[in-house]
């Protein structure tokens, strides 16, 4: 067996060196023409071949071509395309630069910094990705294009409720998708509720959504990850973007400072509670409604091979009135390292911090209180990145984290203050992955991640009988490491390709998640408590197999997609009926655990080039649970089930300068459960409820439309400007949002009520940018 193994070993040696000298190194460094500035995460790829990579912070790249003559193309955001030829002939290296033109003839370009055919060459699968401009071409949602509505317009993605910021992937709930801001972990999304989402689009670069298949980088997530990343280029010269709405406004502003540092300050407001001072209602004159967020980041160039980034985020919501006020906000921070060691060595170290926390405050005479509650995170990882050769492209990396939980806290005036005692836990991981391209059409992709999840005294914890009653506790003393969990996350996928646009491709990753979400409702709120795994809570994991077929129509125009995928789930998380979710210390006991499953099939269709673009999507799935404790042990739909769901979005260029832009939305109603039946005791009567999500909500579909005038989109004028007019909910459909049963007090007989939140919503946007 032995001599087996080393067989192997030395044949793959032999491989990797055979396939090295068959190769040549192709380098160089894509930067803009004018001021010379490395353009980063610009696309090299080569045509004809599904061969690819991105620039480095300073902008450099590094390929492995074999012999012939190839064509190298270049292409960045805003930037025109370039192509240069190159001949490979023997092993030696050469260098390749690109110069690229800024696109300045339009004001918003359609160019992504990818190649136009990734979705059938790439590895990944269930991986989409916007850019800022795709984004800017949708319509807008009470005058301001939003991020988070974009992702769920993707196939495989659902909202959870209207005018939600959450949402669902592939049958999860929203806890289970990791949302990243530069890194830095954002625990709630949303600015008034849901209506608008914690982005603001002028200052972010893109976005990349992972449906299942995570990197091995990142962890601590069962559906998905959202990696959002800010503007990161420097600026020639000083500029700026903004809008002002009827609802909101913002303002965007960067510039360089010298050769090397730039600067980047983003800001909006709503003022909502400023035409409510013109209310002649008293109460509505006194009642104020906003929110706020404030981003910023600095980049410096160290040299040519080091870059600094410091960025941050803040942002809050409130709600006042004459009884009492509600706010809530995130706030982060990041600072990244970034280190080229050679042309094919990089390195980045980044620590973060972020918070979330909201705050109660009554108002009541002789009943004042105030109630807070929050999370925070420390983090360090270092990654590192060494693309050696076409069979050894390798990632790896480890990273630690410190989560802070503060369940809450009540202080009523007169009386001694009430608190769930806090804790914290520590969260470590280890990874290493690697690409290999084993011929021209077949190459693979495999890492394994290891992580070790720690909760940390102070802390007191209870133990439960069969029947969830507390019998006794356990203290433990400050700092002392109380539980461990350990997993093994391995990921694996393939693509074969089977023409030069089309390929097949199948992924399997096994993630595992340990803090979590404590709501009672579908939609959640801002109120929701974030708690950790421990004694009694065992972290939740998933299995996800997904295959696909990917074909690309007229040279890339048009791009077709088939996914199917299953994910199996372990110790899935529910609550108990009536479950008393806050200002409760025995959390745990409230919580029921078991097995899940989920499957489905996502149809996409998708125009790239010409006056229509757009995309049209269809997603077929089924989510259920299967949880001893609940439901007397039958299975039941999980509460994000939406059987069918399509959407289409579409843009049209009317001419050089007006554009509409429309979407249409349908998706199956939510499950919830009904009453079925009622009983009456002594005259008064109570409901008999039917079984967990045995019925749906309402099936719900609403159609968007939107129209862009760009009186100075081609001209040549430094500043440019834009009207944007947009309805939302064009033919005012009734969505429900909350459906409550009532009891007749005449008769006794149970009545339903439905609340929706938007019937028609116009909305008027003057966009700016200099």
């Amino acid at each position: 067996m032995k001599t087996r193994k080393y067989t192997v070993s030395i044949l793959l040696v032999s491989v990797s060196l055979a396939t090295a000298a068959q190769h040549a190194r192709i380098s160089g460094r894509v930067a803009d023409s004018v001021t010379d500035e490395p353009l980063v995460e610009a696309a090299v790829f080569v045509k004809g071949t599904g061969i690819h990579t991105l620039t480095a912070v300073d902008g450099t790249y590094a390929l492995l071509l074999p012999e012939g003559v190839h064509t190298l193309t270049a292409s960045y955001l805003g930037y025109y395309q370039k192509d240069i030829a190159v001949r490979i002939a023997g092993s030696g290296g050469q260098t390749v630069d690109f110069r690229l033109e800024g696109n300045t003839q339009l004001y918003e370009v359609t160019v992504t910094s990818q190649a136009r055919d990734e979705r059938v060459t790439t590895l990944h699968m269930g991986v989409e990705k916007l850019t800022a401009g795709e984004i800017k071409r949708m319509p807008a949602l009470l005058g301001e294009v939003d991020v988070l509505k974009a992702v769920q317009l993707l196939p495989g993605v659902q909202t959870v409720s209207e005018g939600s910021s959450g949402f669902s992937v592939r049958g999860g709930s929203p806890d289970q998708n990791l949302i990243l801001l530069d890194n830095a972990v954002v625990y709630n999304a949303s600015h008034l509720l849901g209506f608008f989402s914690v982005f603001n689009n002028d200052v972010l670069r893109g976005l990349s959504l992972y449906k299942g298949d995570i990197p091995a980088k990142h962890g601590g997530r069962l559906s998905s990850l959202l990696d959002i990343q800010t503007k990161a280029e420097i600026p020639a010269r000083f500029g700026a973007t903004g809008g002002i709405g009827l609802i909101s406004s913002r303002l965007m502003m960067e510039s360089p400072v010298g050769e090397n540092t730039s600067w980047m300050v983003g800001g909006r407001r709503s003022y909502a509670d400023l035409f409510l001072k013109m209310s002649p209602n008293k109460d509505l004159r006194s009642a104020s409604v906003y929110f706020y967020d404030m981003n910023g980041k600095v980049t410096h160039r160290l040299s040519g091979k080091d870059r600094l980034e410091l960025s941050g985020y803040y942002g809050k919501d409130h709600f006042g009135a004459n009884l009492g006020s509600f706010d809530y906000g995130n706030a982060s921070a990041t600072m990244a390292w970034s280190h080229i060691f050679s042309d094919n060595f990089f390195s980045s170290i980044s620590f973060c911090f972020s918070n979330y926390d909201y705050g109660l405050e009554s108002k009541l005479e002789g009943a004042q209180a105030s109630w807070k509650s929050s999370i925070a995170d420390w983090s360090l990882r270092f990654d590192f990145s060494r693309p050696i050769s076409d069979l050894w492209n390798l990632n790896y990396g480890l990273s630690t984290a410190v989560h802070s939980f503060n369940p809450g806290m009540v202080a009523v005036k007169g009386f001694d203050n009430i608190a769930i005692p806090g804790n914290r836990a520590l969260e470590h991981s280890i990874y290493a992955s690697n690409e290999q391209k084993i011929s021209a059409r077949f190459s693979v992709k495999y890492g394994v991640r290891w992580s070790l999840f720690q909760n940390v005294g102070r802390a007191t914890v209870f133990n439960y009988d069969a029947n969830y009653r507390s019998i006794d506790s356990t203290v433990y003393g400050a700092g002392k490491i109380y539980n461990t969990y350990s997993a093994f996350e391995p990921r694996v996928g393939m693509v074969m390709k089977l023409s030069g646009s089309s390929s097949i491709k199948a992924n399997y990753a096994h993630n595992v998640q340990f803090i979590q979400l404590a709501n009672n409702s579908a939609a959640g709120s801002p109120m929701d408590i974030w708690f950790s795994a421990g004694p009694n809570v065992k972290p939740q994991e998933a299995d996800m197999f997904a295959l696909g077929y990917f074909h690309n129509l007229k040279n890339d125009e048009y791009e077709t997609s088939v996914e199917l995928y299953y994910k199996k789930l372990k110790h899935v998380i529910d609550f108990a009926e009536h479950a008393q979710l806050l200002l409760n210390d025995k959390l745990d006991g409230q919580i029921r655990t078991g097995n899940g499953q989920a499957y489905g099939a996502e149809f996409m269709v998708r125009k790239n080039t010409g006056p229509l673009t757009g995309f049209v999507n269809y997603t077929l799935s089924r989510s259920e649970r299967t949880i001893p404790a609940i439901n007397r042990g039958k299975a039941y739909l999980a509460p994000f089930d939406k059987t069918h769901s399509l959407n289409i979005a579409a843009s049209y260029d009317l001419s050089r300068k007006c554009s509409l832009s429309a979407i249409w939305i349908y998706a199956t109603g939510n499950p919830t459960t009904y009453p079925s039946g009622r009983f009456n005791i002594q005259g008064e009567y109570f409901p008999i409820y039917s079984g967990r999500n045995e019925y749906r909500r309402p099936d719900y579909h609403r159609l968007d439309l939107s129209f862009t005038f760009s009186p100075d989109k081609n001209s040549g004028k430094r500043w440019k400007s834009e009207w944007n007019v947009s309805l939302f909910n064009a033919y005012n459909k009734k969505n429900p949002w909350i459906i409550t049963y009532l009891q007749d007090a005449a008769t006794g007989l149970p009545y339903a009520e439905m609340m929706y939140l938007f019937g028609i919503v116009p909305s008027l946007t003057y966009n700016f940018k200099f």
